[in-house]
């Protein structure tokens, strides 16, 4: 199928090129606003499509939490901001500070209600400028009830104060409504001798969304130009280097566009245009890598431009095919997930991959095709001569050294690069996952600022309240008296507030309680205090009460991510496993060989957690200037786990199908362990920096998430592809000789699948002269 779809796309060239410059266009231009910096004058549907949200599936605790209030209060769960004001040597008693407070409140009501949906609440707010359920509340409030509420949004020095803001709309339209608040926040920190912060969900959202996209545009700058460098390189022309650059940006707009389509009725994470662009380019330019080497390479052999492109179809395309499906298979595991998060960037990658796959074997054809020979124009000195490559000299020079050292010193070999991984991979057992919140971003950004205004005179509690959501006859003196004991339990917890009665709907069938939790709402120590919510003054309080009590909020859901990723790793785990042992073994019929894939893959994905342990949490983050971090984001080891599976076996197949080909041809297996890492050894480790290129270029971005990130992937993708492939899996084969390729005699009915034909399978070489055409 790649031989046919390569001779097609070949003979049709243009008509190929004008079908993918038509698609690209219209992706880009239902992407403008993702990254690249494009603009082709259409309606950007990708935007509006995405979300930095927190959503889990209808099944959790928390999400039938908030489907609850909003089915018995008949809105949305309202969207709040604080805005705080601080002064150095005034106080809230001073008419200066009054005035200022509110001057600044009478600004933000000036917005109307579809910007504020209720007045700003501040601490000398007039009784005249609540609303009718403002007033009911309070109404209900004794004097020191209403006094505590009062002084509860000063400080204790009385310095500090802030305004209660509620945002119209739902999370996605407070997210744009929070804009000009943010712009009268900026303003007044100029004109005001004050300290000016602002916090809530949608000001968080969007310095985050701000943050990500200054680290997607980083990562465009730092990532393309390096791995130009690399290709200029490997290839040692301008025109070969330039043609993965510019497939993997055509893959890449296309894949926006398609996610755009899709982002209008699936409810998609805004770091989906991070993954697609950063998996793009690098398997984009992965897998160009490999159909252009194997085309140039047919070239200097003496087939004509068709033959070239067939043969680099039939062979390197086999290749693609292949890498390309067990990347989105492994992928599949982390579909399986119920969590937003997980199943957006999943499926960005998924999408970037098949697309990748897409262009590699029709587009790169085609433009193979136009340029033909002129690929090898403006050599690059030095690095622009090339001779024709024979098994015999494929390998000279550095990679030859190392194959003789590794055959020759197998187990040595094997004890000196598996045991600094092994003892690496120890550190995992030291890993602290959780959800690093605004309290992780980076030094400067002004949500970070303000969590640490509110954390040292208030609580950030205030701005990401706890719902327990109570569903029951409300009036019952039962569920009374059971909310009165929650109340008393909650109240005697030093790490939480409780606002002084519950709001109850008017039906009387729903109530809310909210709570108040110090800290990040996403850290350890507030989920440790919503299980013990749930787990014991839940149950204590409402024992034998015909009453559903749910726990809802930020603090709740990050409690069920922590559920949810707890039941399904080992899941995940078990599928891509399972997956890759069965390929493999179909592919090389051999038992061995996918056991030792398994156990090193394995291993350098365990080397790579243990250096993130000690990068980010033991201090070493200094080293690459990166941020320390309490934790690793929860989601990050199963979905490096899925993606570095996925890519490892890219290397590994196309190194062992070499050797399975020789060995095939010879019987020796001392030989073809030498030919297939010597043929293979210096491709595979240019790939690999492409990718920690790429990778890496996102590592250097502010965020936290794209550090730790970035970081994981390039390490793993470096170690499986220098010290893994090219050390231990040929020494490990080398050690146990003819017996990698036993397969019990009870499988020997298993299909026998080869990624790439034999090279005996070859056209008959035309004369140099083919080389011109």
């Amino acid at each position: 199928m790649t031989k046919y779809l390569a001779s097609v796309s070949a003979r049709r060239p243009y008509l190929v090129v004008a079908v993918w410059l038509i698609i690209a266009v219209i992706g880009g231009g239902l992407a403008d606003d993702a990254g690249l910096g494009l603009n082709f004058g259409f309606v950007d549907i990708l935007k509006p499509a995405t979300t930095t949200e927190l959503k889990l599936g209808s099944g959790a605790e928390s999400s039938r939490a908030d489907k609850l209030l909003e089915e018995g209060f008949g809105d949305t769960k309202p969207i709040h901001e604080i805005v705080i004001v601080q002064s150095d040597s005034l106080t809230v008693d001073d008419p200066l500070f009054r005035n200022r407070v509110g001057s600044l409140a009478a600004e933000f009501a000036d917005l109307g209600p579809d910007i504020i949906a209720s007045p700003p609440e501040h601490y000398f707010i007039k009784p005249e400028d609540f609303t009718p359920e403002q007033l009911a509340l309070l109404e209900a409030l004794t004097p020191e009830e209403l006094l505590q509420l009062r002084e509860a949004s000063i400080s204790a020095d009385r310095k500090t104060t802030f305004i209660r803001l509620t945002i119209a709309g739902n999370f996605d339209q407070a997210l744009e409504n929070v804009e000009p608040v943010l712009d009268i926040v900026e303003d007044a920190r100029r004109k005001y001798d004050f300290h000016i912060y602002i916090i809530g969900d949608a000001s968080i959202s969007h310095e985050q969304n701000e943050i990500a996209e200054h680290d997607l545009r980083r990562g465009e700058q730092v990532g393309i130009p390096v791995a130009l460098v690399i290709l200029i390189v490997l290839f040692g022309t301008v025109v070969a280097a330039l043609m993965p650059i510019v497939l993997a940006l055509a893959c890449i707009i296309v894949t926006l566009g398609i996610t755009a389509l899709i982002g209008q009725s699936l409810d998609l994470v805004f770091f989906i245009t991070l993954m697609i662009i950063m998996i793009g380019l690098a398997v984009g330019i992965d897998y160009s890598l490999l159909i252009v080497s194997r085309f140039r390479d047919e070239l200097d052999r003496g087939l004509d431009r068709q033959a070239a492109i067939e043969r680099a179809g039939e062979t390197a395309g086999r290749t693609v095919l292949f890498s390309g499906l067990t990347v989105v298979i492994a992928l599949c595991g982390i579909l399986i997930v119920p969590f937003g998060f997980f199943q957006s960037l999943g499926l960005g990658a998924i999408l970037v991959v098949l697309v990748a796959m897409a262009g590699t074997l029709t587009l790169l054809p085609a433009n193979l095709a136009i340029h033909g020979g002129r690929i090898n124009r403006f050599p690059i000195p030095f690095f622009g001569r090339r001779k024709v490559k024979t098994p015999e000299t494929s390998g000279e020079g550095f990679w030859e050294l190392v194959t003789r050292a590794v055959t020759r010193y197998p187990i040595i070999s094997i004890i000196v690069i598996g045991a600094p991984m092994v003892a690496a991979t120890v550190f995992y057992f030291q890993i602290n996952t959780g959800l690093n919140g605004v309290d992780a971003f980076p030094e400067g950004a002004q949500t970070r600022d303000a969590f640490f205004v509110m954390e040292e005179h208030f609580s950030f509690g205030l701005v990401n309240p706890t719902d327990i959501v109570i569903d029951g006859d409300i009036d019952s003196p039962q569920v009374q008296q059971a909310i009165a004991d929650l109340q008393g339990s909650l109240g005697k917890h030093s790490g939480l507030a409780v606002d002084p009665g519950p709001l109850v709907n008017e039906d009387r069938d729903l109530a809310r309680l909210t709570v108040f939790i110090n800290g990040e709402s996403r850290s350890q120590d507030a989920v440790d205090i919503i299980e013990t919510i749930r787990n014991d003054y839940v149950p204590d309080a409402f024992d034998g009460v015909d009453a559903e009590v749910l726990v809802g909020g930020i603090s709740a859901i990050a409690a069920d991510v922590f559920s949810i990723v707890d039941l399904y790793t080992p899941i995940v785990f078990a599928f891509v496993l399972g997956f890759s042992f069965l390929v493999l073994m179909l592919v090389f019929r051999s038992i061995i060989i996918p056991i030792k894939a398994v156990f090193m893959n394995l291993l350098s994905v365990g080397t790579a957690y243990g250096l993130m342990v000690l990068v980010f949490q033991k201090g070493g983050s200094d080293l690459f200037g990166f941020q320390h971090a309490e934790v690793i984001e929860i989601w990050m080891p199963l979905f490096l786990f899925s993606i570095l599976f996925g890519l490892s076996m890219d290397y590994h197949v196309f190194l062992l199908s070499r050797i399975r080909e020789r060995y095939d041809q010879t019987g020796d297996n001392a030989e073809a362990v030498a030919y297939g890492l010597r043929s293979t050894a210096s491709i595979i480790t240019g790939a690999a920096l492409i990718m920690v290129a790429v990778f890496g270029a996102f590592a250097s971005g502010d965020s936290t998430i794209n550090q730790q990130m970035g970081f994981g992937l390039a390490v793993a993708v470096f170690l499986d592809a220098t010290l893994v492939r090219s050390v231990l899996v040929p020494a490990s084969m080398e050690v146990l000789g003819r017996r990698n390729w036993y397969l019990p005699s009870w499988l020997h009915w298993l299909p026998d699948l080869r990624v790439e034909p034999s090279e005996d399978e070859d056209p008959t070489p035309e004369s140099p002269e083919a080389l011109s055409r």
